[in-house]
């Protein structure tokens, strides 16, 4: 897996996460796969549901997936798939969620994706989140994304 992008974002409030998800929102479409990992706490949930507030036009809280292990949200412009498999125990259980045509035909947010195991898709954008200082640390790795890198470079996040 070579990554022709590679870069990072210093976050330093849950605005800046916010501004964040609004950017990823408008940059994801049906097919694309945004892989969150981090440690626990380092904001993976709180990012996706900015993605999926922004994309969806909606101020109220949006939910977990925590126990559910998957929420579906519908929009025309492409549903909205957030996944939390932290609670798999095996890959294969990625078919029965459905997670696998939902990455060919819906836009993905899965966090905990080292459980996907033989399901990773190869396009997928990666990030991961580290809690630093008062904030965090977001580190991106992608390839053929220009549009999106170049507003990742963008001085208002």
């Amino acid at each position: 897996m070579c990554h022709a992008t590679r870069l990072q974002l210093f976050l330093p409030s849950e605005d800046a996460t916010d501004s964040l998800g609004g950017l990823l929102a408008g940059h994801l479409v049906p097919g694309d796969t945004l892989l969150l990992t981090g440690p626990i706490g380092a904001g993976k949930s709180h990012l996706s549901r900015a993605i999926i507030r922004a994309r969806l036009h909606r101020m109220e809280d949006v939910p977990s997936p925590t126990f559910t292990l998957v929420q579906t949200y519908e929009d025309a412009a492409g549903d909205v798939w957030h996944a939390d498999l932290y609670r798999l125990s095996h890959p294969d259980e990625v078919m029965e969620l459905g997670l696998e045509e939902a990455m060919s035909t819906a836009i993905c947010l899965i966090e905990w994706p080292d459980r996907l195991g033989r399901y990773l898709p190869q396009n997928a954008i990666h990030l991961t989140l580290t809690p630093e200082a008062e904030g965090r640390r977001a580190a991106f790795a992608f390839d053929g994304r220009p549009a999106l890198e170049k507003a990742l470079h963008d001085p208002a996040l």
